[in-house]
């Protein structure tokens, strides 16, 4: 994907997140809240870090993989990639 095209605003990032959880523990995107724990889906520790290194490739952002823990639902965790984003284009 183009960086022209790359999801940048937090409920465009929410729907990648949420595609790409839902690939990881096996079910459809249309199961994922973005209000609920990745963890009650079976995001184990595994999955998070490879989630996180999809963002990083996707991306081009570094992240930590405790930014999943720290931001625990795609809500509260596309908004922090938002963030993230934004400042990294200033």
């Amino acid at each position: 994907m183009e960086a022209a095209q790359t999801p940048r605003t937090a409920a465009e990032l929410g729907d990648w997140l949420t595609r790409t959880v839902a690939d990881y523990v096996r079910c459809d995107p249309a199961e994922i809240d973005p209000d609920v724990p990745l963890s009650d889906y079976g995001l184990d520790s595994i999955s998070a870090t490879t989630v996180c290194a999809d963002i990083e490739d996707h991306f081009g952002l570094p992240v930590e993989v405790t930014l999943i823990w720290d931001h625990p639902t795609i809500g509260k965790l596309s908004q922090a990639l938002a963030e993230e984003l934004e400042t990294a284009v200033r």
